[in-house]
């Protein structure tokens, strides 16, 4: 049984001085199957300890309803660190940030309007105890001082850039506390003032998160912590990459010349991330300053790993940093990972997702348009259908509030599409004999940082035809969990249709290797290869392929499927051996 403690400006781990030389692996976005292998390189470079935030949302999807297997399995996840040598850092607090949809918190909070977040709100605390109930429980026995490898738990993560509220950071922290969490607790914020003050609270440890100027970093945190041992909990050594924006990348130089600055001062780190993964499915999340902006498939972070679990220079360069304080084994990695190309596919069939509908979804009726959160959903595609009456000439179509990319067809004709950050209304023209209207919403990823968190999605006000509200709708929910009821035809039968489609081809393996799916001539939509969702994909990039690891293929074939939302002239894929991030 370990225990972790402070002396002065330093840990003791069992009584003798410790730092900290952490990384952070997110068990969520990395098949099971390779955390061994990011783990053993993380200790590899001269890591002592992983850190993972723990997402609300994927382990409670449904309110009451509690999920721990395969991806999810928090549990397995920190029983093999521990096997293996490595201290265990966790973040279970409700909110996360970690660029994941709604940071962490579960859409289900939202199907109630009053619902109020991250503060002492009655409502909205009888959730966080539901979650903790059982999600604490299974963190005991891993703890530290229960003979488990996990050091320490985050109560609640960067709360000083959101809010003020102290009664709400003590709750949580009492509330760990009383569900047995008896090792040491810490908040994480940024170097700042206003942060260090709304996030701070008496009786925990306090972190800093930056990516340069350790120095000025730690000499605020030294003016609201004079003592204890000095800790980066997020160095920021990469960034993430958002749709329709440039790549993100930062020079190993500058990471090396960091963390350098940061050991020198015998601080503790812990590199955010070490390595990234991936945000399968419609787990990405969005920033909201000036513009909405959602986040990419890929959280490959520019880091110490690439999305595929290969080192970069920037492992080899931290490594080379740790040296110079730490005594290192010889440099001994785990056998490389193949990744393989195996060329083109061709989509052999086609589901247009119109004549798909009933085996997609339930119609419901409803007066107005309601977002996802109202009708129990929480990620995918939701439809909306009405019938305008005759004749009407001169007005737009206006989706008031649409959250977050809809297109609209009119008698199944395809004829725009209305996006959050470029809200135009649509010239529409109806005939004496009324107008069919569908409009369909994409979720493309909650806000999951800053002022803006609340994101419901769908049409989430109404929509008007100039000044005048429709009603009478018909509303289908598409969270595309489940592709088996498609009826496929021929592609043929689908050639060049500017609507909605499902692809479906075969992709022969004779052994599963990595690879990296690649849709050149394709628009945007999902893939999905054996039934699990990579995510999504995006012509307007700046990523131009999707990582498929290993574990997800099987030999002989296997069933690819895209859902093409505009369209495409010639129905192919590419597995190539490399990422393109453009």
């Amino acid at each position: 049984m370990s225990n972790l403690s402070i002396s002065g400006d330093q840990f003791l781990l069992d009584g003798q001085p410790f730092r900290l030389l952490s990384g952070a692996l997110h068990y969520f976005r990395i098949v099971p199957e390779y955390w061994r292998d990011r783990m053993l390189k993380l200790k590899a470079c001269g890591l002592n300890t992983v850190e993972t935030y723990i997402p609300w949302n994927l382990h409670e999807p449904e309110e009451g309803r509690f999920y721990f297997e395969g991806l999810a399995d928090i549990e397995a996840f920190v029983r093999l660190a521990g096997e293996l040598g490595l201290h265990v850092i966790l973040r279970p607090s409700p909110f996360i940030c970690a660029e994941w949809e709604f940071g962490g918190l579960p859409a289900w909070l939202l199907a109630d309007d009053n619902m109020q977040l991250r503060c002492d709100y009655k409502p909205y605390l009888s959730k966080v105890d539901a979650y903790f109930d059982e999600l604490l429980p299974r963190l005991r026995p891993l703890l530290s001082t229960q003979g488990g490898p996990v050091l320490a738990l985050q109560v609640e993560n960067e709360y000083g850039s959101y809010g003020t509220d102290k009664a709400y950071l003590n709750y949580l922290k009492e509330g760990m506390i009383a569900r047995g969490m008896d090792v040491l607790l810490f908040t994480s914020d940024g170097a700042e003032d206003r942060m260090l003050q709304g996030g701070m609270i008496d009786g925990v440890f306090a972190t800093v998160n930056f990516g340069s100027r350790a120095k000025e970093s730690f000499a605020k945190l030294r003016e609201y912590q004079p003592t204890g041992p000095l800790v980066c909990m997020e160095f920021w050594n990469g960034w993430f990459d958002r749709w329709m924006k440039p790549h993100q990348t930062r020079p190993a130089a500058e990471v090396e010349e960091t963390l350098d600055e940061m050991l020198a001062l015998d601080a503790s780190v812990n590199f955010y991330m070490f390595h990234g993964g991936t945000n399968f499915g419609f787990m990405n999340g969005a920033n909201l300053f000036d513009e909405y902006e959602p986040l990419v498939t890929s959280y490959d972070y520019d880091t110490l790993l690439d999305e595929s679990g290969r080192p970069t220079d920037k492992f080899y360069a931290a490594r080379k940093i740790i040296e110079k304080y730490v005594d290192l084994p010889p440099l001994e990695l785990p056998p490389g990972i193949e990744s393989r190309a195996y060329g083109k596919v061709r989509m052999t069939e086609c589901a247009p997702l119109f004549t798909q509908l009933d085996a997609l979804s339930h119609p419901v009726r409803r007066s107005c348009p309601e977002p996802m959160e109202k009708l129990g959903q929480a990620y995918g595609f939701i439809l909306y259908s009405t019938k305008i009456t005759g004749p009407s000439s001169g007005r737009e179509l206006i989706l008031q509030e649409v959250r977050d990319r809809a297109l609209i067809f009119a008698n199944g004709a395809y004829i725009g599409t209305v996006e959050r950050w470029n809200p135009k209304g649509i010239p529409l023209e109806v005939p004496a004999e009324g107008l069919q209207i569908d409009i369909l919403v994409e979720n493309m990823g909650r806000i999951n940082y800053g002022p803006q968190l609340r994101d419901p999605k769908g049409i989430t006000c109404g929509v008007r035809l100039g000044y005048q509200f429709l009603h009478d709708w018909t509303i289908r929910s598409l969270p595309l969990t489940d592709l088996t009821g498609l009826t496929f035809v021929p592609d043929g039968d689908c050639d060049e249709r500017l609507e909605p489609v499902f692809y479906r081809g075969s992709l022969h393996v004779d052994e599963p290797a990595d690879t990296f799916l690649r849709l050149d001539g394709w628009g945007k939509g999902q893939a999905f290869i054996n039934g699990f969702n990579l995510g999504r994909y995006w012509d307007k990039g700046p990523t131009k392929t999707l990582y498929v690891p290993a574990p997800l293929l099987r030999e002989g074939g296997n069933d690819i499927i895209v859902f093409e939302l505009h369209g495409v002239k010639e129905p192919v894929v590419s597995f190539v051996d490399q990422p393109d991030f453009g």
